[in-house]
């Protein structure tokens, strides 16, 4: 539950549509619900802004019907990621309007009547990255903030970046998708003022490390405004952006 449903519904309680008793049933799932083997988080839209998110690895179809099917009908949104299409399609008999995203691999219902904060902006280096860079955008997407798409800019060939200059200096938030030695972010954050959040991914050969030298790489860049995520991490990246976003939005 986020404050605009919480809000309805002490807003129908003042008009007599719903009784006490009622209003107290739907709050009772506050601030958690025990399913036993996993305990539901409701209050956390109210906390911070956007509802519990659902990492798929490790748990089972069941387990996972029984945690999105909750979810979704508490918040009226809900991101699965990590999700295989396999999964995906036995979750439709319980949500047959759950999306999926192939590229992404996520699930996601966005909630009806969600305000749009356009300001997010999502730069791949290369094709390779797409999957981590689309993780990030359904994510931002399901938070109220669907962004821009900028792909195939890596520093290999930078006039292709900036040709794409205006779009990133109207930016309120940036996340710079890249592998291989992880420069990307670093040249990106030097030509922009907004807040830069660097993902670095498994991409590379052998001496990448599986993205540890892309990610030293961001941890030690020199330019300013640059923050890190762990390897793959296009969730935290995604979530973080819509996050700045989401503030950079607010009226004075």
């Amino acid at each position: 539950m986020d404050e605009s449903k919480l809000r309805e519904l002490l807003e129908r309680v003042q008009e007599g549509k719903t009784t006490a008793s009622e209003a107290v049933e739907q709050l009772r799932v506050l601030p958690f619900e025990d399913l036993g083997f996993a305990k539901l988080d409701h209050h956390r839209a109210l906390r911070s802004g956007s509802p519990e998110v659902v990492y798929a690895p490790g748990k089972s179809v069941e387990q996972l019907k029984a945690i999105a099917k909750r979810l979704a009908d508490t918040s009226g949104s809900l991101l699965i990621t990590r999700l295989e299409r396999q999964a995906y399609n036995q979750l439709l008999y319980e949500l047959p309007n759950l999306e999926y995203d192939e590229v992404a691999r996520a699930a996601f219902i966005e909630a009806p009547g969600t305000l749009s904060h356009p300001g997010v902006l999502v730069l791949a280096g290369g094709t390779a990255d797409l999957p981590v860079a689309e993780e990030a955008v359904v994510t931002s997407r399901v938070m109220g903030s669907p962004p821009q798409r900028i792909y195939d800019v890596g520093v290999a060939g930078l006039h292709r970046l900036l040709d794409h200059l205006e779009e990133l200096q109207q930016a309120n938030v940036v996340v710079v998708v890249a592998g291989m030695e992880g420069a990307l972010p670093s040249v990106v954050a030097g030509l922009i003022a907004a807040p830069v959040i660097a993902v670095p991914t498994s991409i590379g050969y052998g001496a990448s490390f599986g993205g540890i030298a892309p990610l030293l790489t961001m941890l030690n860049s020199c330019a300013n405004g640059v923050s890190v995520v762990n390897i793959d991490n296009g969730f935290g990246a995604g979530y973080i952006a819509a996050s700045i976003n989401r503030l950079a939005a607010r009226p004075d």
